[in-house]
């Protein structure tokens, strides 16, 4: 059985950090899911699969009012095959929820796709440089939703002056000197000023000036302080 022959049944995913996500499976393509948990679409790149399974039939009590329709998903691709850079392509500008790390949600939209990571605006953590291979799940807003209820104002059409680089790396290079935050600033060691980077590790000055090392592989997200 291909996994499209389950599109319309309902599954319970398990996604990389021990997240489970609940819903009708709406699509399947090369490289993303996209789940229907009652509420929101969620957008799930196949990388962060663990597992799945079929709900139960008293799992699906949950979802009676859920019905499928031919409506579009919020972010439509015309019957083409979905892909993840195809859907982060067309949700720029879109005000979105990503979840990458730390347990919590951002919210913002899309301003730039680069080679293996996308330009992020956040209102509460300005420009952020989300690497591609750490992105757990995307959720379109729908209903015209604004983070937080914020005016166009508070949410800028071109956030930033920044230059974007075309790889996650270099972009980090090019913050060399620069104050900065990984990970949503999930512990101490993730903060502090770029040096460097030499052999896949980035040297980070702490607030007392000790050095910490930390693997390219495990940056997740990045912003400016």
């Amino acid at each position: 059985m291909k996994l499209k022959d389950n599109i319309g049944k309902f599954i319970q995913l398990e996604i990389s950090g021990k997240k489970f996500i609940r819903g009708i499976l709406i699509d399947v393509g090369s490289d993303l899911w996209v789940v229907f948990n009652g509420y929101d679409y969620l957008y799930i790149p196949a990388i962060h699969c663990q597992n799945w399974r079929y709900l139960k039939q008293d799992e699906i009590k949950e979802f009676d009012e859920i019905t499928l329709n031919d409506e579009p998903t919020p972010i439509y691709n015309n019957n083409e095959e979905i892909s993840l850079r195809k859907t982060l392509t067309a949700a720029k500008g879109i005000f979105t929820e990503i979840y990458v790390t730390s347990n919590q949600a951002v919210h913002g939209y899309i301003i730039s796709i680069m080679n293996n990571y996308f330009v992020f605006y956040s209102p509460i953590y300005k420009t952020m440089f989300i690497s591609l291979n750490h992105l757990k799940w995307l959720i379109p807003y729908t209903n015209n939703q604004r983070p937080y209820g914020l005016s166009n104002a508070n949410l800028p059409v071109n956030p930033s002056n920044i230059t974007f680089a075309r790889s996650f790396e270099v972009q980090i290079e090019k913050l060399t000197g620069e104050l900065i935050v990984f990970n949503i600033g999930e512990n101490e060691n993730v903060i502090g000023k770029v040096k460097g980077i030499k052999d896949n590790f980035v040297e980070l000055i702490g607030a007392k000036e000790d050095p910490v090392f930390i693997n390219l592989q495990h940056i997740k997200t990045i912003h400016l302080t």
